[in-house]
């Protein structure tokens, strides 16, 4: 097993489904334009209540890129 190097960033994704959602769309738009997206970790979920009723949700994550060797 060779050793790696990973980069990470900070994404915010939302969604009006739910927090999965919006850690799926911050995975997918980032994956656009970067290589080597690796692992990912939960920072921060926050949502947005309307009328008794949950209505967004927020999700933070840290995305870990494998750099390329």
């Amino acid at each position: 097993m060779s050793d790696h190097v990973y980069k990470q960033i900070e994404l915010t994704g939302s969604s009006k489904v739910s927090s999965d959602d919006a850690i799926r769309c911050a995975i997918a738009r980032a994956s656009k334009t970067l290589r080597q997206l690796h692992w990912f970790e939960v920072v921060e979920t926050r949502g947005l209540i309307e009328h008794d009723q949950i209505s967004f949700w927020q999700v933070t994550i840290k995305v870990g890129m494998r750099l390329d060797d």
